[in-house]
């Protein structure tokens, strides 16, 4: 289920936070409840990325972007996505969230996100996001001017810029065994 409650009270706690660049940085303080576990008594990793949700969206608020998104009739959707699992998050405990907007390219925005606990980083997803509109994908700089920015993207560190040229490589859709043991039903 996703944590409605959650979010309302992200997004009522931060609606009057200073405003931030669009590359500006977002941090939050957040608790592992149990109902975020799984069988080993962790924050479960698919749990992790919806969590991550309640820093992208006041990020988004923080910088604008949600008023902008209002106005024009757009919308925002993950694209794709890479994390990284390194220390667990137990049940209670308390966690805060670093989330921020790396860059664009011509279609796309990178936001670099990560968990932390008194032990250190937790995990890491970077995210790549799309605006949409009834036409299709927005592109990053055109939002960017609607901001009231400059629509030139800093340079993408250059882990994220060989991400995005091997996740290019990638085939779409999947490619199937040829064997026909793993075809689809008919």
């Amino acid at each position: 289920m996703y944590p409605l409650m959650r979010f309302a009270k992200e997004m009522l706690k931060f609606r009057k936070a200073p405003r931030l660049a669009p590359t500006g940085t977002h941090v939050s303080t957040h608790i592992c409840w149990p109902w975020d576990l799984d069988p080993w008594i962790e924050l479960n990793n698919g749990r992790t990325l919806t969590l991550f949700d309640l820093g992208r969206i006041p990020l988004a608020q923080r910088t604008g972007l949600i008023p902008v998104l209002r106005a024009n009739r757009w919308g925002i959707t993950v694209a794709g996505s890479s994390t990284r699992y390194r220390r667990r998050i137990r049940a209670f405990d308390r966690f805060t969230m670093i989330s921020r907007m790396v860059g664009w390219d011509h279609r796309f925005v990178y936001m670099d996100q990560s968990m932390w606990t008194r032990a250190g980083c937790c995990n890491q997803v970077l995210i790549r996001s799309a605006i949409t509109s009834a036409q299709g994908i927005v592109p990053p700089a055109e939002v960017m001017a609607a901001l009231g920015h400059d629509p030139v993207s800093p340079p993408l560190p250059d882990w994220i810029a060989a991400w995005v040229q091997a996740d290019a490589l990638r085939p779409w859709p999947p490619r199937l065994p040829e064997d026909g043991k793993d075809s689809l039903p008919a």
